[in-house]
C-alpha cells in the first residue's frame, strides 16, 4: 500500500507541476518569450539568416511568430469602419496583402540580429480593456533593439494584434495611410495599393 500511495503522490506532483509550466507559458509575456527566443535561436544557427538573406528571415517569421497573430483583428483595425463594407473576399485578400507587409516590416528589424538574447522589460495592462502590452529589448553589443506587443485574448489563447518596431506601432502608423488610400479608391483601391507595394519590396 505504502509503494502505490507514494505512487499517487509522484503522480500528482508530476501532473501539477505539468499544469503550472502549462499555465506559465500561457501567460503573455511568457508568449513573447517563447517566440522572441525561438526567433533568435533559429537565426544564430542559420549562416543565411546571419548573412541577411531576407526571404529566409521573412520564412522565420511566417513560422515562428505569424501563428501567434490575430490577423483579422490587425486588418479591421487598420482599415477602419470600411472594413464593414468589405465583401468575405475583399476581407481575406486584405489580411493577405495585409501579412505580407507586416512580415516584411518585422523580418527587417531582425537583419540586425547577430548575437543577441531577448529580455522582457516590462508587462503591463491597457486600460479599459483585457489587452496588456508586452516590452522586450534584444540586446547584444550594438544598440538594444525594442520591439514590444499589444496582445488581447481570444478564449484562452493570447494573440498579438499590434507591434511597436522602434516606438512605432505598426497598426496605428497603417490606419491613417489606410484611410488617404481608401478615401481615394475604395477597398479594391487599398488592396491594390497593398499588392503593389508588396512587388515592389519583394524585388529590392
Amino acid at each position: 500500500m505504502k509503494n502505490v500511495f507514494k505512487k499517487l503522490l509522484i503522480g500528482a506532483w508530476m501532473a501539477l507541476s505539468l499544469a503550472g509550466a502549462a499555465l506559465a507559458q500561457a501567460t503573455p509575456d511568457a508568449l513573447v518569450k517563447r517566440i522572441s527566443t525561438e526567433v533568435i535561436d533559429t537565426a544564430k544557427a542559420d549562416k543565411a539568416i546571419q548573412g541577411g538573406d531576407i526571404n529566409k528571415i521573412i520564412a522565420l517569421v511566417d513560422a515562428k511568430v505569424m501563428p501567434s497573430v490575430n490577423f483579422e483583428v490587425m486588418t479591421r483595425s487598420a482599415v477602419g469602419p470600411k472594413w464593414r463594407e468589405a465583401t468575405p473576399e475583399q476581407r481575406s485578400r486584405l489580411q493577405a496583402e495585409f501579412k505580407t507587409l507586416l512580415v516584411r516590416v518585422y523580418a527587417g528589424a531582425l537583419t540586425q540580429i547577430k548575437d543577441q538574447t531577448v529580455e522582457i522589460t516590462k508587462t503591463q495592462a491597457v486600460p479599459q480593456s483585457n489587452q496588456v502590452v508586452v516590452q522586450s529589448e534584444v540586446r547584444g553589443s550594438g544598440d538594444a533593439i525594442k520591439l514590444d506587443y499589444r496582445l488581447d485574448k481570444f478564449d484562452a489563447d493570447w494573440k498579438i494584434i499590434d507591434v511597436n518596431v522602434g516606438g512605432i506601432w505598426l497598426v496605428t502608423s497603417y490606419r491613417s495611410q489606410f484611410a488617404q488610400e481608401l478615401g481615394a479608391g475604395g477597398i479594391d483601391g487599398l488592396i491594390g495599393k497593398l499588392a503593389e507595394r508588396n512587388k515592389a519590396a519583394a524585388k529590392s
